[in-house]
């Protein structure tokens, strides 16, 4: 493997281009946005999605997909509702190579996890997810950092943690494809509730109780659906929870502030260039923890406030009256 080709130019692809581009690899990006493209290849800066940050100037962008083809490797960081797009249109210069997806979330319209969509579009694809606590502004600045690659194929696997791991981006391995993608997704509604609680005034307590108990959530789908438990304890499931729930650099923790100081959905996401995944996943949530016949009272409650408009505060009121049970799973 030689060149790396990131789909798609937001903060996070254009941080994984620089950290991969400052360790001395061949990056080639894709963006939509030709005004993206001009500025990465003219100003080395993506002033749309991560302004103030010096690119490395061995970043090269195109908006033209047929250019992707000469990559070896490919890594996918469109939102998780465009994935399914995404594959569709790269179909060709996918199908035989390896391509590590870098988003997190599940498909709204079907529930389905990302795995299952790269799967229904690229048979036998050679396919990763690469997940973790990481914010792009750090990473993109070369701060320390680690994330989990998980992928099925051992070998390939390894190859892939020489081509995009360095002493800054620490990248650990795991084949539990599921596990990963329940972390990666279900922190993002958890960070929600978490940032309604402190909107609300709650303090640090409840919100610390509320996390631990989202891990628990967490774990509980995952097991259902034949993922390891250890894996919600690395970085993809319990990291990744604790910086996203826990930081007004987490897109999804900051808006369930928002929504806890009493602004509405609309006025917080009319705001917003980039997307805050965990309001679609908390769609598609509901829909996978009803057909795992799982219970996630936290998750569930995201979605009622969000998607049926009941009021944050009888939400809370419900959840506090739930009966006390043992604290296993």
């Amino acid at each position: 493997m030689h060149k790396i080709g990131v789909i798609g130019a937001g903060a996070w692809g254009t941080a994984l281009a620089q950290s991969l581009a400052n360790s001395g690899r061949d990056v080639l990006m894709w963006a939509r946005e030709n005004e993206v493209v001009d500025a990465i290849n003219k100003h080395h800066e993506n002033k749309m999605y991560l302004k103030g940050v010096r690119l490395n100037e061995m970043i090269k962008a195109t908006h033209d997909l047929a250019e992707m083809s000469a990559c070896d490797l490919f890594l996918i960081s469109t939102p998780a509702q465009h994935i399914r797009g995404t594959l569709q249109q790269m179909e060709f210069q996918l199908t035989g190579k390896p391509f590590i997806i870098c988003s997190k979330g599940i498909e709204k319209e079907t529930g389905h996890l990302l795995s299952e969509v790269a799967e229904e579009i690229i048979p036998n694809a050679k396919i990763g997810f690469l997940c973790g606590p990481t914010f792009a502004s750090e990473i993109s600045r070369g701060l320390p950092c680690a994330v989990t690659l998980a992928i099925e194929d051992k070998k390939l696997g390894e190859d892939i943690v020489e081509m995009i791991g360095s002493r800054t981006l620490r990248t650990y391995l795991t084949d539990d494809i599921i596990g990963a993608q329940i972390g990666g997704s279900v922190k993002n509604v958890i960070a929600i509730a978490s940032g309604v609680i402190i909107g609300r005034g709650m303090g640090e307590s409840a919100r610390c109780a509320l996390v631990t108990r989202g891990l628990t959530e967490m774990a509980r789908l995952a097991k259902a659906m034949g993922a390891k438990k250890e894996t919600l304890m690395g970085m993809c499931g319990f990291g990744d929870l604790m910086l996203t729930a826990s930081s007004m650099q987490s897109r999804n923790f900051s808006l369930g502030v928002a929504l806890g100081e009493g602004k509405t959905l609309e006025e917080i996401l009319g705001d917003r260039i980039a997307v805050t995944e965990g309001v679609h996943t908390a769609k598609a949530l509901r829909v996978m923890a009803q057909n795992n016949a799982v219970d996630m009272p936290i998750s569930r409650a995201v979605y009622e406030f969000l998607h049926e408009d009941v009021p944050i505060d009888d939400i809370i009121e419900k959840v506090l009256d739930r009966p006390l049970r043992k604290e296993s799973l």
